[in-house]
């Protein structure tokens, strides 16, 4: 379960700013003026790609491997487990009112269970992978260089 997505960034001095781009998200762009607040920046806006992604209905793309030069944005598992859902929720064509069914909550409360701005339990979506048919691991692993 990859939770690093490639960002690239690259000082623009024109404008006196960090550009940062995504090759997951080609349309999703940041910027930022310090070199010390690129990662920040750069999660915050692959946060809003994914949220972007999921409120168009779109399948999220998994994070593609990284390249030279490239910077591995870190994917907070919560965002993770919530895009996992959207998108085996589209694949298996379940729609947010059937899931709510399925779990006895009201429509709101599975909108909030796939916004990625709002603090989830793990636990409600891991009932929700499981009424789909799936299974959450989770594992810890030793940081490296990405």
């Amino acid at each position: 379960m990859p939770c690093h997505y490639p960002a690239h960034s690259i000082f623009d001095s024109e404008s006196d700013t960090w550009q940062i781009t995504f090759r997951d998200f080609p349309l999703q762009q940041a910027a930022c003026y310090k070199r010390d607040d690129v990662e920040l920046e750069a999660q915050e806006s692959l946060l809003t790609a994914i949220a972007i992604e999921m409120e168009e209905g779109r399948q999220v793309p998994s994070p593609s491997t990284l390249q030279a030069e490239e910077i591995a944005i870190h994917l907070p598992v919560l965002v993770k487990l919530k895009l996992e859902l959207h998108n085996r929720m589209l694949s298996a064509s379940t729609s947010k009112a059937m899931l709510a069914r399925q779990m006895g909550f009201n429509g709101a409360q599975v909108d909030r269970l796939l916004d990625v701005a709002y603090a989830s339990k793990v636990e409600a979506l891991e009932q929700a992978l499981f009424l789909l048919g799936y299974e959450v691991h989770a594992s810890v692993v030793e940081i490296r260089a990405l």
